[in-house]
């Protein structure tokens, strides 16, 4: 009986279906141990069955991009990619072919969402409503989180940070159900992946409870929050120089730019972004000192530093692909340069 060691390797990678695409990922056991990303080999899938390829030329490939350890499993690995056409150009459902790299870019993204159970919320009756919102914010006890959220979530902190992942923090969130968590790194491409995988095993967590991951930005109607993906970002001249001057040049940019982010900040959006619920209306744009109505939160901290520093956009929601929101924050910070 042979006593070779065998590793798992789960390539993960994003499927074409619109208007956001969903994961995927599929096991490779291999005979060596990588040390890094470049010791995964290319793969292949049946593009015919996530909307990437069709029937009759059905074959597209998987480039690794990031190596993370899976602590959940026995010699596990998680393999991040993105998808190319047999010829080796990216697809054209790949986005993070289109985010420069930028390794002086720092980003935190807040990612919110609901824990599904059965077609409703977490902690939702069969019929009607739990109490209103308010006691459920960063709240304490089973009747304001229950304690299957609470299992998943710490579950989620543990085998994330055991990926490498840069998990900052994580806290229930304002509607019944509702959660968010943290995730920072340095590098354009980088924190893009680091999110994906991050969504990812907290949803493979919460298949060994029975729970879904609803990620829609307004899954419930009526007075109920809904989910964003707030996105805080600087560049090395916002941290090391920025001044008055330069940020109100960049609000301007952003401002004329307003539609193409709200393009890339995740569907239905006009359903979040309604001026209520802690939210500035989606037709409109400014930024506001503290303010967590506005479009742009200026910190103030970044006033009290000479206007350098970090500045948080509020409008990304909870379902947005995190390469589209990074490439266009890129382009329009360039516009300005």
């Amino acid at each position: 009986m042979s006593s070779d060691k065998k590793y798992k390797l789960e390539y993960i990678w994003l499927d074409g279906y619109l208007p956001e695409p969903n994961l995927r990922s599929k096991t490779k056991v291999v005979d060596k141990e990588p040390q890094s990303v470049d010791d995964c080999p290319m793969w292949g899938f049946d593009g015919s069955s996530t909307q990437q390829a069709e029937g009759h030329n059905s074959d597209c490939l998987l480039k690794p991009v990031g190596l993370y350890p899976d602590s959940a499993r026995k010699n596990g690995y998680l393999v991040m990619c993105e998808v190319l056409n047999p010829d080796m150009t990216p697809h054209v459902s790949n986005y993070r072919a289109t985010v420069p790299e930028d390794p002086d870019l720092w980003v935190g993204f807040e990612q919110e969402y609901f824990f599904w159970d059965n077609g409703r919320p977490l902690g939702f009756p069969e019929d009607g409503f739990p109490e209103p919102q308010g006691r459920y914010y960063t709240g304490v006890g089973y009747r304001n989180v229950g304690d299957i959220a609470r299992q998943v979530v710490d579950e989620h902190i543990d085998v994330s940070l055991d990926a490498g992942i840069n998990l900052e923090g994580i806290n229930a969130e304002v509607a019944k159900g509702q959660w968010e968590f943290q995730v920072f790194a340095a590098g354009s491409r980088k924190v893009c992946d680091d999110l994906w995988v991050a969504r990812y095993l907290l949803m493979r967590t919460a298949e060994k409870y029975g729970l879904d991951i609803n990620w829609h930005c307004k899954p419930l109607q009526g007075d109920w929050n809904g989910s964003g993906m707030h996105t805080n970002f600087s560049t090395k001249f916002m941290r090391e120089v920025g001044g008055e001057e330069y940020f109100k040049k960049l609000m301007d940019a952003f401002e004329k730019y307003r539609d193409e982010h709200i393009a890339a900040y995740g569907p239905d959006n006009h359903l979040r972004l309604t001026g209520l619920h802690e939210t500035q209306s989606i037709d409109k744009f400014n930024w506001g000192v503290a303010n967590r109505g506005a479009s742009i939160r200026v910190p103030h901290a970044f006033i009290n530093n000479g206007y350098r520093g970090y500045l948080e956009d509020r409008r990304p929601n909870s379902q947005a692909d995190p390469y589209k929101i990074v490439a266009r924050i890129l382009k329009t910070i360039e516009s300005v340069a």
